[in-house]
Formats: structure tokens, C-alpha cells, sequence
């Protein structure tokens, strides 16, 4: 277990700060540097005066904008005509116009919430061209999105070119690791062809037709972007894309490794190394104790073997059993503090207190992270907290020696509430009508939990899923498509119209009385505000879904 840990969550700690500094450095670079100018002489030339020159906040977030629309329709228009399009050897047939809907907004959005079975319903064209090329502008647009965020935290009237940072994220940052990560992972047993399904003939003669395809190069990008979208309808529980104990640790190292170190670039490129070192210390503290509950909560057995034999195991059910309870409860905890979503265990089957932690991650949604994102969320904790804290010593609060006033605490609020009001809304809408209610598995809290975990997941544009639930219908694919919209725009919105505003502010001295922001005492009121928050919004409905859960089982 130590191995694991070690593995899995402290090598890619240490990793993370050479990453971040060559990321920093392919993302920012000094344009008086030779990588500077060949780059912005390229971009200059293939765009125009457009990709290189610089932008406000404003012009930065209306160019994301509408690259993203351009994503959301190029794909859109790539999975309606699947059917017809090349690199399609087993024949997949068209999809349902909100499963078509519901796919493209969940890949544009970096969530990857899967209501279907990817070797059943997509295309290797759909997978490849489609899906995996919104698993790398996706990504690159959460890394761009909290690059932006820097430069106007640091003072800069300006915040780069969206174009350029996305081109650069995407061809020398997520290129060059998925290529390294997709050749491990080939190495490790992970199939990489274009050939179709092969059909075998079994010592009983009959004959299985067994779903391959281009997996390894998709799985990459999967975990390195936080994206989660698996190939295959299992995920990473599937042998096709995790086969062994060494391509787990490859997969869950890859999955925390670009977090952390954007939180890197995020200190270099504000030139505050100390409140990043204070902002990684949090989350890394958050994803400590949420995988080790985890752990220990799933080496319980599962109630439902109480009085059998085998009542004193951990819980294996829902589990692989190449990979073990340890290895699955860490995976759950990992992939839901980094926006991640692949799963390499049943999350339905975890015990029931055990599926508060990964609900939990998604709840608080600041612990590392998707690639940019969870920065951007922390940022919003921050701003809270340095307001209260300013308040009740009675200064005007302050920000990297900007005032934090009216508007950005109006914004701050406003962005801190869309996170729970499109999780409870929802949950509460689809469970008290046919629309969840008839679509769930289990009755009760149980049921109640599969409803929380599908609206949880899309707000925090997780994409895992507790499973037991029929969520591939019209009702479901339209209402979680919208919510993975709202929840993956409005939270980049928001904190970049609050930096651009303290952006324009003039600085202000640093005096005896400053909050300063680089503290272990600053931590751990950051820290304080993200569970309390995150207490007083989800308790009541933790409550009734995993908690009751938990008793009904002791109960019966």
C-alpha cells in the first residue's frame, strides 16, 4: 500500500515541479527567446495577426468561446455522419440525436460522462478524430483558461493570445506526454490498431467476437488531460485499456501529474512561488485524506456479506481483482479530486461510506482538479477567504496588492453558488419525478445516491459514473448535457472577469497590516473555507444518499 501511495501521489508531487516550469516555458515563453519567436512566426503566418497578438480578458474569453462552439459543431457534425465516414471496419450505425448531443457536450467540456459503450456505439473515426481531438483542445483549454487567469492576477493589462496558448498547450505539452504515456502503455499490453473486431473461435466451439481498436493513444490523452472518456464502455476496469498492475500505477500517475504542475505555472507566471507552494499545500493535503479514508473505509467488507465466510475480507465486490480493494478505493479518490472520471472499479459497489469520498472530491471540486479548472475553482475559495478574513480585522480586503471589493465578491458568490445550485437542483428535480426516479436501479437511498452521483459528476465535469442508473435517455442526455455546459463555462467566466477587475486596479502598498497570502496560517484558512462551505452546501443531501445508506445496511 505504501508502494502505492508512493507511486500513485509522491513521485508525481516531486515530477510536477520540473513540469511545471517547462510548462511555463512552452506556455509563456519570453518572446525574445528563439522558441518565442519561431513559435509566434508560426502562428502568425498559419492564423494571422490574430493568433499572436495580445488580448484583454474580454477578447481572450470571447475567443475561447467561440473556438469552443466551433468544437462543439465540427463534432457534432462528425458523430451525426459516423455512419458515412471513413475508418468505421465494424459498421457502427447513427446515433440518437440527445446521445449525439449529450457526447459532444460532455467531450467539449472536459467531462467525458459517458452514456454509452464506445466499442458498441462509436466509430474508430469518431473516437479518434472526435472524442480524442476534444480530449486535447479541452484540456489545453482549461490550461489556457489558468494561464490567463495568472497574467491578470499578476497585473497585466493584458493576458496573452488564447490561440497561441492552445496551440502551445496542445502541441508541446499534451502532444509530447501522450506520446510517451500511449508508447508505456502499448509496452504494457494495451492494443493500438485500426484492424476491426476479431472473432475467435473458443474449445467449445463458439464463436466471440472481441472489440479492439486505436486504445492505447486515446487512453493517453484520456488521463493526461483529466478528461476520463474510456474506449471502452468499461473504462479502465476493461483489460483492453488497463491490463495490468503496471499500467494502473502508468494511468493514476498520469492522471494527478498535470494538476499539480499547473499549479506551478501558476506561481511562476504570477511570480508568487510562495502562495503557490501555500495553494498546492491545501490540495495536497485534501487529496491525502480523501484517498486514506477511502482505503480504510473500503477495506470493510460489504454488508451484504455479513455472516458468510468471506466477512472479513475487504470489499471486492464491483472490484478487479487483478488490482485489488486498496487499488480501486485509491483510483475513486484520485480520479474525483482531478476532474478525471475513469474508473477502474464499480463506484455503485463501493460501501456506502466510501462513496462519500469521490461525491466529496466533486463537491468541493478544488482538489487539483481538471487541467486549469481546479486552479480556477481554488481561486474562488481565495477570494472568499481573503475577504472574510479582511472584514473581521476590519482592513479593506486585498489580493496580490489589489483591492477586493464589491464586484469581485458579488462575481466570487455568484460562481461559488452555480457549483451546488446545478448539482441539488437537478438531484432533487429527478428524483421526485419519472425522469430519475423510474431510471434508477435500487429504491431508496441507495437509488436516491445513483440520482446525486449523475448530477454531481456532470457539474463538477467529472464524467465517472456511480452506474446502476438507465441514463441513456432523452431526459438524461439533454438535462446532464446542459448542466456540464453551464458548469464548465460559467466557472472559467466568472473568476477571469474577477481577475481582469483587480487587473485594472492600481496596487496598493504592502503595509504591517496586510493579509499576506503566502502564510501556513493562510493555508489553513483556505482550507477552512473550502470544507466548511462545502459542509453547509452538500450535508443534507450526504445525508440522505450515502449516509442513510450506510445505516439502512447496518439496519438489515
Amino acid at each position: 500500500m505504501l508502494l502505492l501511495f508512493l507511486l500513485v501521489l509522491i513521485i508525481p508531487a516531486l515530477l510536477s515541479w520540473p513540469l511545471g516550469l517547462a510548462m511555463t516555458r512552452m506556455i509563456d515563453p519570453d518572446e525574445a527567446s528563439g522558441y518565442g519567436r519561431w513559435t509566434a512566426r508560426i502562428f502568425r503566418k498559419t492564423g494571422g495577426e490574430g493568433a499572436v497578438e495580445e488580448q484583454e480578458w474580454k477578447g481572450y474569453l470571447f475567443s475561447m468561446l467561440m473556438f469552443n462552439v466551433l468544437m462543439f459543431a465540427f463534432v457534432t457534425i462528425v458523430l451525426a455522419l459516423q455512419q458515412w465516414l471513413p475508418l468505421n471496419p465494424d459498421g457502427k450505425g447513427p446515433l440518437e440525436a440527445s446521445l449525439i448531443f449529450n457526447a459532444v457536450a460532455s467531450f467539449v467540456t472536459n467531462t467525458n460522462l459517458q452514456h454509452y459503450s464506445g466499442e458498441v456505439s462509436m466509430s474508430y473515426f469518431s473516437q479518434l478524430f472526435g472524442l480524442m481531438w476534444l480530449q486535447f483542445v479541452s484540456a489545453s483549454t482549461g490550461i489556457a483558461s489558468v494561464a490567463a487567469l495568472a497574467r491578470a492576477i499578476g497585473g497585466k493589462k493584458t493576458v496573452g493570445n488564447f490561440y497561441s496558448d492552445l496551440m502551445r498547450t496542445s502541441f508541446f505539452v499534451l502532444l509530447p506526454l501522450a506520446l510517451l504515456v500511449a508508447l508505456l502503455l502499448l509496452a504494457g499490453g494495451v492494443p493500438m490498431t485500426l484492424d476491426g473486431a476479431a472473432v475467435a473461435h473458443t474449445l467449445e466451439g463458439a464463436t466471440q467476437t472481441i472489440a479492439r481498436g486505436p486504445v492505447a493513444a486515446m487512453e493517453a490523452i484520456k488521463q493526461l488531460g483529466t478528461n476520463g472518456g474510456g474506449f471502452f464502455g468499461p473504462n479502465s476496469t476493461h483489460p483492453f485499456e488497463n491490463p495490468s498492475f503496471f499500467t494502473n500505477v502508468v494511468e493514476c500517475f498520469s492522471i494527478v501529474l498535470i494538476p499539480m504542475a499547473v499549479v506551478w505555472m501558476f506561481g511562476r507566471i504570477t511570480g508568487r512561488m510562495r502562495d503557490a507552494a501555500v495553494i498546492f499545500s491545501v490540495m495536497m493535503a485534501l487529496l491525502l485524506l480523501k484517498c486514506g479514508a477511502a482505503i480504510w473505509l473500503e477495506g470493510a467488507p460489504a454488508a451484504v456479506f455479513s455472516g458468510l465466510p468471506v466477512e472479513l475480507a475487504s470489499n471486492l465486490e464491483g472490484k478487479e481483482l487483478r488490482f485489488g480493494s486498496s487499488a480501486g478505493a485509491l483510483w475513486a479518490a484520485v480520479t474525483t479530486a482531478t476532474s478525471n472520471g475513469s474508473v477502474n472499479c464499480m463506484h455503485d459497489s463501493l460501501n456506502p461510506l466510501t462513496a462519500l469520498v469521490p461525491l466529496a472530491g466533486m463537491w468541493m471540486n478544488v482538489v487539483f482538479g481538471g487541467v486549469g479548472v481546479g486552479l480556477i475553482n481554488m481561486f474562488i475559495f481565495i477570494i472568499v477567504g481573503v475577504f472574510i478574513c479582511g472584514m473581521m480585522v476590519g482592513r479593506t480586503p486585498e489580493y496580490f496588492g489589489r483591492k477586493v471589493e464589491t464586484r469581485e465578491m458579488t462575481l466570487a458568490l455568484l460562481a461559488l453558488l452555480v457549483h451546488p445550485a446545478l448539482i441539488l437542483g437537478g438531484t432533487a428535480l429527478f428524483a421526485a419525478t419519472p425522469a430519475g426516479a423510474a431510471t434508477v436501479l435500487n429504491t431508496g437511498a441507495h437509488g436516491f445516491t445513483e440520482i446525486l452521483y449523475e448530477f454531481t459528476s456532470a457539474a463538477a465535469n467529472n464524467g465517472s459514473g456511480f452506474e446502476g442508473l438507465g441514463d441513456n435517455t432523452a431526459a438524461w442526455n439533454i438535462a446532464t448535457g446542459i448542466v456540464m455546459l453551464l458548469a464548465r463555462y460559467i466557472p472559467v467566466i466568472l473568476p477571469l472577469a474577477i481577475a481582469g477587475s483587480l487587473a485594472a486596479k492600481k496596487p496598493v502598498p504592502v503595509t504591517a497590516g496586510t493579509l499576506r497570502t503566502d502564510t501556513l496560517l493562510f493555508g489553513v484558512i483556505i482550507l477552512g473555507s473550502v470544507v466548511l462551505i462545502g459542509a453547509l452546501l452538500f450535508l443534507p443531501v450526504a445525508v440522505l444518499g450515502p449516509v442513510a445508506d450506510h445505516l439502512t445496511a447496518i439496519i438489515h
